[in-house]
């Protein structure tokens, strides 16, 4: 999932992988993460704000760092923004806590949509799904597959 958010950052002409990048990434690539968000004309809603970035939405964000001051900001060799980085390892702590090897796409799912000034928030809202309620859902899912 992040080589695709890789290639779709290089596409874009982005520095970075962003939380905007993963998530779309997921969308493309995890069932399971396309139906947390359950009405499929959000999820073509979703991909459609994506897929603009990089031909009008999105334009302000590029040249810049994604740094939604949840954690303070990293420089380092991954190529994520801070927030991103932050993510995947709050994704890894997520698995480790549901005793998972590696994290899961839902793992990934979760951590940007828990971080209320990441860019993949902002591209939810936009598309109509909110935040809390899909972070609902995604706690529901994985109870029921547990039990």
């Amino acid at each position: 999932m992040v080589v695709a958010a890789r290639r779709r950052a290089v596409r874009d002409g982005d520095r970075q992988i962003d939380t905007a990048h993963l998530l779309h990434a997921l969308l493309e690539s995890d069932p399971e993460v396309r139906a947390a968000i359950g009405d499929r004309r959000k999820v073509a809603r979703l991909l459609g704000y994506l897929v603009q970035r990089s031909i009008g939405y999105g334009l302000r964000w590029q040249s810049s760092v994604e740094d939604s001051g949840a954690v303070p900001a990293l420089r380092g060799p991954s190529g994520l923004s801070p927030a991103a980085a932050e993510a995947m390892a709050a994704a890894r702590r997520r698995a480790r806590r549901g005793r998972r090897g590696a994290a899961r796409g839902m793992d990934v799912l979760a951590a940007v949509t828990g971080d209320p000034g990441s860019r993949a928030v902002e591209v939810l809202r936009r598309a109509g799904v909110e935040p809390a309620v899909l972070l609902g859902r995604i706690a529901l899912s994985e109870y029921l597959t547990r039990y």
